[in-house]
């Protein structure tokens, strides 16, 4: 069976879904993989080591010959009609927001496995993308925070005098949050960091963070994210979050709820009352942002509530694609490893009953087999 991996086409992704070693861990299947040239060029792979690991590197990716097409950003409606009815597609598919390209692979036929669907088990570790990329974007942010803070983010005692060091909050303890936590206080940074979830704290605890307790009851929900909070208990968190805003040098925001708009945390008023030259680094931006006037791709500078300076607003986008090579690495071996555990004797045939094949799956034999987005799809056609 023919698994074809092509260029992504989306500006400014750099990523690609298969590497060298993960094109030997599928020809060891008994799979023929194809691969488009200049596929992984940009995360530092050139044509000549897919060849080398068993590939056949094609000019371009005929779409139709496929059996399986592995992606990483999620695919077009114009893209799916290239495909052949009973084609298998592997990669991220952001149902929430994809609705017309979820029709259009169900019209076509096609069985998609959208890696946002795979189920938070032990046993699917290894084919969980979400949590690989987001730790690719934890450790980013920290840096691109460094980079734009004026000072120094570690401690240190001169002859010339002390300088102390730079207070980061973190927002939001899941996997990209406790990476940021853990990259900051490598860099010497006094962090504290606060999360809904009140499991969360043993873990910001042993990222070396200090864990804030804020007056608010909260529950947590499925797959270890935090349960939506309604509006009057937003505004109490949003209140009581606002001194620790204010006191900190870094502020990144992390949180995120599955298939919905991120949680405003931050209002713009709390951003002014920052300290001039402050950062805040919303990695939330592309799914509308933790923090009031973040904008996606974008540096915005705030004045302060006192007038004397501004704080930026960095609205971080497509954060893991900024370290390509190895976030690639981890994403090519979560879709290696969710294919293969529907392999068998060189055939592609995922089994339903197996609960991880059937969390991530999104489209089958015409239908969407992924309630909530059924549901959605269903609303916005009404």
């Amino acid at each position: 069976m023919k698994v074809g991996i092509r260029r992504e086409r989306l500006q400014g992704e750099r990523r690609v879904a298969a590497t060298p070693e993960t094109v030997t861990q599928l020809t060891a299947l008994g799979l023929e993989v194809l691969v488009e040239s200049g596929a992984g060029s940009e995360s530092g792979h050139p044509d000549g080591s897919y060849t080398d690991a068993g590939a056949t590197v094609v000019p371009e990716l005929g779409l139709g010959e496929l059996d399986v097409f592995c992606h990483v950003r999620p695919l077009s409606p114009d893209l799916v009609g290239g495909l052949r009815s009973g084609t298998i597609t592997i990669g991220l598919a952001s149902p929430a927001s994809e609705l017309p390209t979820v029709a259009a692979l169900a019209t076509a036929g096609v069985t998609s496995f959208a890696l946002e669907l795979v189920p938070r088990i032990s046993r699917a570790q290894s084919m969980d993308a979400l949590t690989s990329q987001a730790l690719v974007s934890g450790y980013r942010v920290v840096l691109e925070a460094a980079i734009r803070f004026p000072r120094f983010f570690p401690l240190y005692m001169t002859a010339a005098g002390t300088i102390p060091p730079a207070r980061v909050l973190v927002l939001g303890a899941g996997v990209a949050g406790l990476q940021a936590i853990a990259t900051a206080k490598r860099l010497g940074a006094r962090v504290s960091a606060y999360d809904v979830r009140p499991a969360s704290a043993d873990e910001v605890t042993s990222m070396g963070g200090t864990f804030i307790t804020l007056d608010l009851d909260a529950v947590e929900g499925t797959g270890g994210y935090a349960r939506e909070l309604s509006e009057d208990r937003s505004v109490r968190q949003r209140e009581l979050l606002a001194p620790h805003v204010a006191a900190a040098d870094v502020l990144i925001t992390t949180a995120a709820i599955p298939g919905r708009p991120a949680p405003l945390l931050v209002t713009q008023d709390m951003v002014t009352a920052m300290r001039m030259g402050s950062v805040v680094i919303d990695l939330a931006a592309e799914t509308g942002g933790n923090v009031e006037g973040v904008v996606a791709g974008r540096d915005t500078q705030v004045t302060t509530r006192t007038g004397d300076g501004t704080v930026t607003l960095v609205g971080m986008k497509d954060a893991p694609s900024t370290m390509p090579a190895d976030a690639s690495r981890l994403f090519a071996k979560n879709v290696a490893n969710l294919l293969a555990l529907m392999t068998e004797s060189g055939t592609v045939s995922p089994d339903f009953t197996d609960e991880v094949v059937a969390g991530a799956c999104l489209t089958h034999g015409g239908t969407i087999r992924h309630e909530p987005t059924a549901t959605a799809l269903t609303g916005e056609q009404h």
